[in-house]
């Protein structure tokens, strides 16, 4: 059996002590009569469980960021399957399998906006998907779009002062080329340059030993 791990011990231990501090208010219910009693009581009934919600609710949040965790969704199979496409011109693929981006947070790395409000905004979407996925009416695959164009500013997150960006002669076909991707002017993704990301609806093109797999040691 595995070890637990320290953010579910953090949560654990905490329920342990509330459960325990119930108890003993419940079968010697004199103890509130004093300062000392009414001090476990506050802890056990409102403390300790607001403190249990926070943390969980800060760890969950955390895991939402996972790839793991955003690949859970039935309808979110071929997304995950187009990460493993072993094509260079697949934007996604190349830098899943080149560790350009975690692989563990590779969904909320480049899909959350590169901006002090950007987590926030992401949890904001991500939870219009849960209420779509169990609740509202779900798209196929293939009707699956962003919810505005793709930004310039999160692929410069990474790239912008690189040699390999700054230099690149395809950057630099133009005199002011540079600038107007700097100011998402130029558009990476819709400007007949890195323009085949997902593309789900060609997975099927591609025969089983087309897919990327990971090898371990």
């Amino acid at each position: 059996m595995p070890e637990p791990t320290l953010p579910t011990a953090i949560i654990v231990i905490p329920i342990v002590l509330a459960m325990l501090m119930v108890c003993l208010v419940m079968i010697k219910p004199s103890i509130l009569k004093d300062g000392g009693g009414q001090i476990i009581g506050f802890c056990a009934l409102f403390l300790l469980p607001i403190s249990v919600g926070l943390m969980g609710g800060i760890i969950q949040s955390d895991h939402a960021t996972t790839t793991e965790y955003c690949l859970s969704c039935h309808i979110m199979d071929d997304w995950g399957k187009s990460l493993h496409v072993d094509d260079n011109e697949f934007v996604p693929a190349y830098h899943f399998q080149n560790y350009l981006v975690s692989q563990d947070r590779s969904c909320y790395t480049c899909h959350s906006d590169q901006v002090w409000y950007g987590g926030i905004t992401a949890k904001i979407r991500g939870l219009k998907h849960v209420y779509v996925q169990y609740i509202g009416d779900t798209p196929e695959p293939k009707d699956i779009k962003l919810y505005e164009p793709y930004n310039n500013r999160e692929c410069l997150q990474c790239h912008q002062g690189a040699r390999s960006y700054e230099e690149s002669r395809h950057h630099r076909k133009e005199a002011d080329m540079l600038t107007r991707i700097n100011t998402n002017v130029l558009s990476c993704m819709e400007s007949k340059c890195h323009d085949i990301q997902h593309n789900i609806e060609e997975l099927d093109d591609y025969e089983p030993d087309e897919f990327w797999q990971e090898t371990t040691n």
